[in-house]
């Protein structure tokens, strides 16, 4: 909700992302985050945002009007979106940690396969005696003919 309301207060006063980061000392990415609901802005930030997009604070969380009692409902709410954030950020940073700890598991299985084949193939090969056999006269003759 916080991130439409921001994403469509930018639009109408003809900001860009980058505008907007720039009039509040962050980068693009950040602003990008907000509107697409990774992320929010802290308390002090929100006031900063307000003021330069020229709306109240309650406008960019969706409110109509905002009297003592909403705002720390407002805040209530910020707090468990930037919880709820949080939880998910943790998960998909153990999901990453998994897949890159059995991506490591399958590279040190693979080159433990190879060892032992390099190895077992040495052993066959020192157990294998090359003879060399003499050239007879009759393959001399047949390759003088050729």
């Amino acid at each position: 909700m916080f991130g439409d309301n921001l994403k469509l207060i930018r639009k109408r006063k003809g900001m860009t992302q980058e505008e907007l980061a720039i009039r509040l000392n962050v980068v693009r990415q950040t602003v990008s985050k907000w509107e697409k609901g990774l992320s929010v802005p802290d308390a002090d930030l929100l006031i900063k945002l307000a003021d330069v997009l020229e709306v109240k604070v309650a406008e960019l969380l969706g409110a109509n009007s905002v009297d003592d009692e909403n705002k720390n409902e407002i805040a209530e709410h910020l707090a468990r979106i930037s919880e709820q954030l949080a939880i998910k950020n943790r998960r998909s940073r153990i999901v990453w940690k998994v897949l890159a700890g059995l991506g490591i598991l399958f590279l040190v299985i693979n080159f433990s396969l190879v060892i032992v084949g390099i190895i077992s193939h040495n052993s066959y090969s020192e157990d294998i005696e090359i003879q060399q056999l003499p050239i007879s006269e009759e393959s001399q003759i047949y390759e003088n003919n050729q």
